[in-house]
């Protein structure tokens, strides 16, 4: 797609007030009180692992996150790596997942893109930087035009309008995601329906690259890793779950309100890819359920489980097996939910599911990025 000829304007103190101005006022009606429904969520886009609506296809999860966009930040263009499933290259797009991701949310379900990962070149140099971040992706993926997205790829997945950001920051420094997280928030408070913010977190408290952004109490979900991170995860020798309990006790009192928490595993032994895999990480079905569960489930910031991912899930059907026990009312009784997102939504009974939305430009003209990408 050729250059676009809108010429970009610096992003000076009046757009980072503009933006500062637009989170004060929204905040305090976006928060969140008590429990508000249990998910599950897996992550996607990384593995020869079928189609994006074959998984959405199964009814196995709430929340699907695209994995991921490795390259952002620092005067980068930005790019997304979703592996075998579309051509990133600078010649390729990803347009063709535009019917996936418009029959998944058709479903109910959220879809969302994965900031970061393990291997990639990515962080954020300044605030001003984060402003900039954070209107190419609003532009690119969320609810605003490319018209003003400065990137000569046009939206990368097409008319697809994505459901919220990801943060899942493994390297680098954790400068500035905090001022992305507050410029992201701005930005979906402007758009005409709910977006989210979610981050995927180590498991050791308070994690190295996200909690300056978590304490900032922007985010709707935080799904912490508990795997990979010896000392959190289940001990298969022993049998202990007592790692996995206080590193919960640890998140659930650490976080300031107003997000939830999920538990976050491996979908199979496999998943768990390091040197711990085989004694630390991967938590059997029949220990979830029979001890770990049931002295989570009944915490009001319990949010669910995150699974990574679904290559594996789809093997180990792990998700199909825990479901009835984390979305619906399992042996406990008390976290009965038909529709956990429904809560979360911005207007009753607008979902955004099921259409195209039309692209905007509207305010985000006060937010145009300062690269030519």
């Amino acid at each position: 797609m050729a250059s676009k000829s809108f010429t970009p304007r610096y992003l000076g103190g009046w757009a980072v007030a503009l933006l500062t101005v637009l989170f004060q006022q929204s905040s305090n009606s976006f928060k969140k009180t008590g429990a508000q429904g249990s998910l599950i969520v897996v992550y996607w886009g990384q593995y020869d692992e079928g189609t994006l609506s074959s998984a959405c296809d199964t009814g196995n999860y709430d929340m699907i996150v695209l994995s991921f966009l490795n390259v952002f930040g620092k005067g980068q263009k930005p790019q997304i790596n979703l592996s075998s499933h579309c051509d990133t290259s600078p010649a390729g797009n990803c347009t063709g997942l535009t019917a996936d991701i418009t029959n998944c949310q058709s479903k109910g379900i959220s879809i969302l893109l994965s900031l970061g990962g393990a291997v990639g070149d990515y962080g954020i140099a300044s605030p001003s930087d984060a402003v900039d971040v954070a209107a190419y992706l609003w532009n690119s993926y969320l609810g605003g035009s490319e018209e003003f997205s400065n990137n000569s790829d046009g939206r990368p997945l097409g008319g697809a309008v994505l459901d919220g950001i990801d943060f899942d920051i493994e390297n680098g420094s954790s400068a500035h995601y905090a001022d992305l997280a507050q410029s992201l928030r701005s930005l979906m408070r402007t758009g005409d329906k709910q977006y989210f913010l979610t981050a995927a977190p180590q498991c050791p408290f308070p994690d190295e690259w996200t909690n300056p952004a978590l304490q900032s109490g922007l985010f709707d979900y935080v799904w912490v890793q508990f795997y990979n991170n010896p000392g959190c995860d289940y001990n298969p020798v022993s049998g202990d779950v007592s790692g996995i309990i206080k590193a919960w006790d640890i998140w659930t009192s650490g976080l300031p309100p107003g997000s939830s928490v999920l538990l976050g595993l491996p979908a199979s032994p496999d998943a768990a890819t390091d040197e711990w895999s085989l004694e630390h990480g991967y938590l059997p079905v029949n220990i979830l359920t029979s001890l770990v569960l049931p002295r989570i489930v009944v915490h009001p910031r319990f949010g669910g489980v995150m699974l990574w991912s679904y290559f594996y899930d789809k093997k180990s059907h792990f998700s199909a097996t825990i479901r009835h026990k984390v979305v619906g009312a399992g042996s406990w009784g008390t976290r009965s939910v038909s529709n956990p997102l429904a809560a979360k939504k911005g207007k009753e009974g607008d979902t955004g599911r099921g259409r195209e939305k039309e692209l905007r430009g509207g305010t985000i003209m006060a937010v145009s990025v300062s690269h030519e990408w």
